[in-house]
């Protein structure tokens, strides 16, 4: 069992990162899969959906949407989310009480990435595991719970993240998430999935998302990613775990009205763009291959989805220089680190899109240098 301290968490790294995305978009932007721009069918059929108050009574297109990622994943209910950020905290706080505590990795976007919602939305402490590429081993988990004594926190709930962000993208080895999940079950503890990227997941495996979900008690979708909607999250889980998210929505502010106009670039999503995320991934490999060939550049193993994390060699710059240099070419990257520098492909580039990319990045190693 190996406890973490939570990865790079350098502040002038992130503020390198929210600098970058603040920044006009790039021609070819490679910084996020969640800037995808909805395709004309998704347009068409948001303009023309069915509405009504998802607040005070229902919206017909809303509960289309639960009820058909219900079904995809397996479980009883969803909830319509504005972001998956909510999804996750909320699931938290359904699962968990004041001052209970939750096994996660140490680099996933619930500790990383959100503002650390779990301290100040419910009173939560994390226990960290630090994974290889975000992958845990189960018997990682083995002694992590916390004592039942006075002086201790309580352990209440595993959450895993697949694919996992930091991780470049990897995919959590389905054998392991049912033994993480099998273990916490056995210990009277819940499980949480951060299924931001799922069907990447999903894709890139072929294994259905059915399967992915079974062992959790919750899992959260994002559909603003590679699936390319405009806006909008899920939290899947029981009947009574639904209904009581559903409240603690309000809480959070997430109640929305005419929400089935959104709903419905989500269900264009669900019914259209699962599939052709393979493409996404194949376009990830290309630039990985032309990485690998330049001196100075390296990644830590192949993409499996559609995340790319390029290591700079620190005697040629920083990951801040080379996004620089690629913001020269019109290519948008994310520096990921002081040495590694995050490219994310996605439906709105295209193939020779990507070769441009890749030629951007061997003309610039060629130089030998990043710095000016």
């Amino acid at each position: 069992m190996t406890v973490g301290t939570g990865g790079n968490r350098n502040p002038r790294h992130l503020q390198a990162v929210f600098r970058f995305a603040k920044s006009m978009p790039p021609r070819i932007d490679l910084r996020s899969d969640t800037v995808t721009q909805p395709c004309e069918g998704m347009r068409e059929a948001m303009a023309s959906a069915t509405v009504g108050d998802d607040v005070i009574c229902h919206d017909p297109t809303v509960e289309k949407l639960q009820e058909t990622i219900a079904e995809m994943l397996g479980m009883e209910a969803a909830l319509f989310m504005p972001s998956g950020t909510m999804a996750n905290q909320i699931a938290l706080r359904v699962h968990c009480r004041p001052g209970d505590e939750f096994i996660c990795e140490a680099n996933c976007h619930v500790y990383n990435y959100e503002q650390g919602g779990f301290a100040q939305l419910s009173g939560l402490s994390p226990k960290l595991l630090s994974g290889v590429r975000g992958i845990l081993h189960p018997e990682q988990f083995h002694g992590t719970i916390s004592p039942d004594d006075d002086h201790a926190l309580r352990t209440q709930l595993v959450t895993l993240e697949n694919t996992h962000n930091r991780g470049g993208g990897s995919v959590q080895p389905v054998e392991y998430v049912e033994a993480i999940c099998r273990w916490a079950h056995d210990h009277g503890l819940r499980c949480h999935l951060d299924g931001a990227r799922l069907f990447n997941a999903v894709v890139a495996s072929g294994i259905e998302a059915r399967r992915w979900a079974a062992a959790f008690d919750s899992v959260s979708v994002c559909f603003s990613k590679g699936l390319g909607a405009p806006v909008g999250s899920a939290l899947v889980g029981s009947r009574e775990f639904i209904r009581q998210a559903r409240r603690v929505r309000k809480l959070f502010g997430g109640g929305m009205r005419q929400a089935g106009i959104i709903a419905a670039g989500a269900l264009y999503a669900l019914r259209n763009n699962i599939e052709r995320m393979e493409e996404d991934h194949r376009k990830a490999q290309r630039l990985a291959d032309v990485a690998e060939t330049c001196i100075g550049l390296s990644i830590d193993a192949p993409p499996e989805t559609n995340i790319v994390l390029l290591r700079v060699d620190p005697d040629l710059g920083t990951s801040q220089d080379l996004v620089r240099k690629l913001a020269e070419y019109e290519v948008g990257a994310f520096p990921f680190g002081p040495e590694q520098v995050r490219l994310v492909t996605h439906r709105n580039v295209d193939f020779e899109q990507i070769d441009e990319a890749c030629g951007a990045i061997g003309q610039i190693m060629a130089k030998g240098r990043l710095r000016d």
